[in-house]
């Protein structure tokens, strides 16, 4: 691989891969480091893309398969979790093309299952099928996670809004 291929690689995936491994590990630097090891993983494989939309597939299931092996390690597990993003950390995870959207750090809270689902879905733009396909699930899971994910995030939402 050129550099210069590796570079508009980086250019054009990062802010993507960066963006899914904080959808995961929720903290500014895990994500940061998860983005790193996926283009580690670019350089040491080099895959072929058939098309854009294979290679976006590619950095989006590197980046969640990596974030999952992070997150169910020794070292992960034997460590404090932390349930809710900090205040401080929110500003590290931008989408481009959207303003501050308070709904997204909700769909952040949900459990994996359903955040992953809902993320994909109405943040990246993906099909029910194309998520089943990223994330190794038949497409009914998915359409369950996606109708559960939007009940727990409407009764989430609703609570905050009276209060509780």
């Amino acid at each position: 691989m050129t550099r210069q291929l590796f570079e508009a690689y980086f250019r054009e995936q990062y802010s993507l891969v960066y963006r899914v491994a904080f959808m995961q590990m929720k903290r500014h630097a895990d994500a940061e480091d998860a983005a790193q090891e996926v283009f580690m993983r670019l350089l040491k494989y080099q895959p072929q893309f058939e098309n854009k939309e294979h290679e976006k597939a590619w950095f989006i299931k590197t980046t969640v398969n990596l974030c999952r092996d992070i997150l169910k390690s020794k070292w992960n597990s034997t460590t404090v979790s932390i349930e809710k993003i900090p205040e401080q950390e929110k500003g590290y995870f931008h989408l481009p093309y959207m303003k501050e959207d308070e709904t997204l750090w909700e769909v952040l809270t949900l459990p994996e299952k359903y955040r992953d689902c809902l993320y994909f879905f109405y943040y990246e733009d993906y099909s029910i099928k194309e998520i089943a396909k990223l994330l190794g699930t038949p497409e009914n899971t998915v359409k369950t996670n996606l109708k559960r994910g939007r009940e727990a995030l409407k009764k989430r939402l609703a609570d905050e809004k009276n209060g509780e």
